[in-house]
């Protein structure tokens, strides 16, 4: 998993509260066996109407939010279904970290296990950079997971919290599976004291 220590990125402003999981990557693209390309599709419903032309409108279409790599939502983003397709489609679009006044629980759980970082500000702070990114479709903000602070080098800079197992795993790119293989060597004892019978042993 890549880690996430500091990042700089051009944010793209979509404030709406209660974003879904199901709008963020739809249940027909869900049949994909890979972790891979789902950012085609990431919302797929806001972003193309259903003859599949692209809606000018909508944020991620506009080209001067091209290369954006930081969305700023309103509150409870990500919540529905715990489809982790949600992050796979977010991170395959480019983004590495959501900002929002709030996320679900699973979903957020989902973007620690792929890198991605939520940002948890006051609706305020949020609110604030979402007019900012729609003023200015060239607004950039560094987003410190060591200092745990959002800056924009034009006067905004807010601090989060995040919990210290969380911002581990981030900093280091630590998995599920990184998290065991730092335990290598005492699975590897383990193991070696209990050896697997043969099959005809088993019954």
């Amino acid at each position: 998993m890549q880690p996430f220590r500091k990042h700089t990125g051009k944010v793209a402003p979509l404030y709406r509260a209660n974003i879904d999981t199901d709008q963020i990557i739809p249940k027909q693209f869900l049949k994909r066996i890979e972790r891979t390309g789902f950012g085609e599709f990431l919302f797929n419903d806001w972003r193309r109407s259903a003859d599949g032309v692209p809606d000018p409108a909508f944020v991620l279409n506009q080209p001067q939010y091209s290369g954006a790599s930081v969305l700023v939502a309103g509150k409870n983003f990500g919540c529905g279904s715990s489809r982790e397709h949600a992050v796979w489609a977010l991170r395959d679009f480019g983004f590495r970290a959501v900002i929002a006044p709030s996320f679900a629980d699973i979903f957020a759980n989902n973007c620690v296990k792929n890198g991605v970082l939520t940002v948890a500000l006051s609706e305020a702070e949020a609110s604030e950079i979402s007019s900012k990114a729609a003023e200015n479709p060239d607004y950039k903000l560094t987003i410190d997971l060591e200092t745990c602070s959002v800056e924009d080098g034009e006067g905004l800079s807010v601090r989060f919290q995040i919990d210290n197992f969380t911002r581990h795993c981030l900093l280091d790119g630590l998995d599920d599976i990184g998290l065991t293989l730092q335990h290598q060597a005492e699975i590897a004892a383990y193991e070696s004291k209990h050896p697997v019978p043969p099959a005809w042993a088993r019954g």
